[in-house]
């Protein structure tokens, strides 16, 4: 019936329907203009030149951020304050540089932070992480007097920096050091976010970061590892998170 509608139109209208040359585009054309079916519209595309332009800013932007992310991520900006807070597991030599840092920065603590190890775990000897860092700490030569070990009991499955940060606050007040500045060391491009965290629950104090340098990739071209990449895609990921996302509840 299509058909035979069409070839009618097209007996009856042959210079309007002259270059559609199936019945099935002469009946759309019919349609469109009985029902206003499409339109035509103008709109605005690149040059050659455009193209070029915008190729050019998108390449140093995108070469600025590879360049600019990791130092941003890992910053060193110490306080100088009595306490020295070292965050988690840490690998010998990092631990070598914490150390370091304790001794000529002549901090009055370092407070190790770490989840309390299960029964079963190859190291639970030690209790916990925090209890192992300052074991090694104090093969390193730091006395076992100025070393507080802070065990997370419930270890949360998010935002575990942030109760890290709220059970170091927990023990320095008992301590008696809730109006100290303390320095946080964290490892690699953690930094960042970690410090962001701790200022979040020490807002009344100064607080300084301390990153430690990874050994198991090059960072002024992190992009050339896999290391280097999960690293830093994640922790971008996890910052902008913590940044823009996250609202403690407590």
């Amino acid at each position: 019936m299509g058909k035979v509608f069409a070839h009618i139109l097209n007996c009856c209208y042959p210079s309007t329907f002259s270059g559609l040359d199936t019945p099935q585009k002469r009946l759309f054309y019919l349609m469109d203009k009985l029902f206003h079916l499409t339109t035509i519209q103008k709109r605005r595309v690149l040059t050659p030149v455009g193209w070029a332009v915008f190729s050019i800013a998108f390449g140093s932007v995108l070469v600025s951020i590879i360049l600019f992310v990791h130092p941003f991520l890992a910053p060193t900006k110490p306080v100088g304050g009595g306490i020295l807070v070292v965050l988690g597991w840490l690998p010998d030599y990092a631990l070598k540089k914490v150390k370091d840092r304790f001794e000529e920065g002549h901090y009055k603590l370092l407070v190790t932070v770490g989840r309390k190890y299960t029964t079963g775990h190859p190291m639970a000897q030690y209790k916990s992480e925090a209890d192992w860092n300052a074991s090694r700490l104090n093969a390193q030569g730091v006395l076992l007097g100025k070393i507080i070990p802070v065990a997370i009991t419930i270890y949360p499955r998010k935002d575990r920096t942030y109760y890290k940060a709220l059970a170091v606050q927990k023990r320095l007040k008992k301590a008696g050091f809730a109006q100290a500045s303390i320095d946080v060391v964290s490892f690699g491009v953690h930094a960042r976010r970690t410090w962001l965290l701790f200022e979040k629950v020490f807002s009344s104090v100064a607080v300084g970061v301390i990153a430690i340098r990874p050994e198991n990739y090059d960072t002024s071209r992190w992009w050339l590892f896999s290391e280097g990449v999960r690293s830093v895609i994640s922790e971008s990921v996890a910052y902008l998170y913590a940044r823009f996302i996250f609202s403690p509840s407590i």
